[in-house]
């Protein structure tokens, strides 16, 4: 039995459903359509007060960028680079192409295929995310695509250096300083002088992602994107400073992020609700962590670890962490999560930042049914089919005569009749 020992002020809604939120982005979008690179200046300096001879970076620009940068800073993005080039290769292993002579004469076959050309979105705003370029251009070149056009804000036409760096030293083959829904939009469609792509990458706020919510079909996308959500599972032994700490550092991504421990300890949990009070006192991001806690903060208290993983996946949550005697047990019980974080040694934030696995992850219980983002959402799977047999290819066409007629697809059903009359070399009945 489930018991709150605090419950969620506020019941989180989707922003992007609203009608003020959906109709800006739709005028947008259709402005750029129509206006091209007039329209995405326009919305740059209205949104951003940014308006530069360009929006694309020269070379030049961007080797400025990363010499103003500390080189502690570019060393520790060329090495969280390679921690997720790592593990997107380590992905790419489990690609397998194949093909196989499935009867005599008849061939099947699987073969993967990049996408050409991957639109990247790395934001800026409150916190410049350096780790969505890692996590969307390195995993896209490793997939092999061919052209990555990474965008992010000069907001307050104040320019990004890090961001720069991280996205150039991540492969990016284009860079524009340009944000927002004129970003993407423009990305999307192509305008006089930004070649449209074919997908679309990246998180962002509600604009952002009400754009890639319109604008998919026309292009792919990663995931429908929401606010950071964490989820913790704990036992008795579980350190309820170590928690706080971990809650609070999910919770100040925005004033909207759930944070949620679901413990089989009453005292554990009192003591987290105690602990993050005093923690938030001293949290230089306490604006938003205190906002995100009281709103959309939960403590549950359950009867046992069963009940807990139970729970968990009712959420399925963006980050489930575990911090249990056997933290291991949970890769059996458990099966709706975005990524899961094992044991007191691991914390999300190492998958926020450096480890290498993929941050961009489905939130708003999509975790029910998607993965995140990895190497294979770069890749198009396809199929190619070979009949080398005429004997075969008789067999197969009085099969789908058969089977195209239970349909009433008779044209389907001739270019079966056809196959299968050549091995007699007759022409079908209705060919006469």
């Amino acid at each position: 039995m489930r018991t709150s020992l605090k419950n969620a002020d506020v019941t989180i809604s989707d922003p992007t459903s609203s009608s003020g939120v959906r109709q800006t982005v739709e005028t947008v979008i259709s402005d750029i359509r129509e206006r091209g690179d007039e329209a995405v200046r326009s919305y740059s300096e209205k949104f951003d007060k940014w308006s530069p001879t360009s929006f694309l970076l020269s070379q030049e620009e961007i080797d400025a960028a990363i010499d103003r940068l500390p080189e502690q800073t570019v060393e520790d993005i060329k090495t969280v680079q390679r921690n997720v080039e790592r593990f997107a290769r380590l992905q790419l292993k489990s690609l397998t192409e194949f093909e196989a002579e499935v009867e005599p004469g008849i061939i099947l076959g699987q073969k993967n295929i990049p996408i050409d050309a991957v639109g990247a979105y790395v934001p800026g705003g409150r916190y410049p995310l350096l780790a969505s370029a890692h996590m969307t251009i390195v995993t896209a070149k490793v997939a092999g695509v061919r052209r990555v056009a990474a965008a992010t804000p000069a907001a307050g036409g104040v320019i990004p250096d890090a961001s720069i760096a991280a996205m150039h030293l991540a492969g990016a083959d284009e860079i524009y300083l340009l944000g927002g829904v004129q970003a993407v939009a423009a990305l999307a469609v192509g305008t006089e002088t930004i070649g449209p792509v074919d997908f679309l990458a990246g998180p962002g706020n509600a604009y952002v992602a009400e754009a890639k919510r319109q604008l998919f079909g026309e292009v792919g996308i990663d995931l429908f994107a929401g606010p950071t959500e964490v989820l913790i599972v704990a036992d008795e032994t579980a350190d309820p400073f170590l928690i706080a700490v971990d809650l609070l550092s999910q919770a100040e991504h925005g004033p909207d992020s759930p944070a949620i421990l679901v413990t089989t300890s009453k005292e554990v949990g009192q003591q987290v609700l105690e602990e993050i009070d005093r923690q938030l006192a001293g949290l230089s991001t306490r604006a938003v962590a205190e906002v995100a806690w009281r709103d959309h903060g939960q403590v549950i208290l359950v009867d046992d670890l069963k009940e807990a993983y139970a729970v968990a996946d009712e959420f399925a949550s963006e980050h489930v962490q575990i911090l249990t005697a056997n933290p291991r047990e949970a890769l059996d019980s458990m099966i709706n999560y975005g990524a899961l974080f094992l044991g007191e040694n691991t914390c999300v934030s190492f998958g926020d930042k450096v480890i290498g696995t993929n941050h961009v992850l489905p939130t708003r219980h999509a975790a029910r049914y998607t993965g995140g983002l990895w190497v294979g959402k770069y890749i198009k799977t396809v199929t190619y089919q070979e009949i080398t047999s005429v004997a075969a290819s008789a067999e197969l066409g009085e099969l789908l005569g058969r089977a195209a007629r239970a349909e009433n697809f008779e044209g389907h059903a001739r270019s079966g009749d056809i196959r299968a009359s050549r091995l007699a070399g007759e022409r079908p009945s209705w060919a006469s």
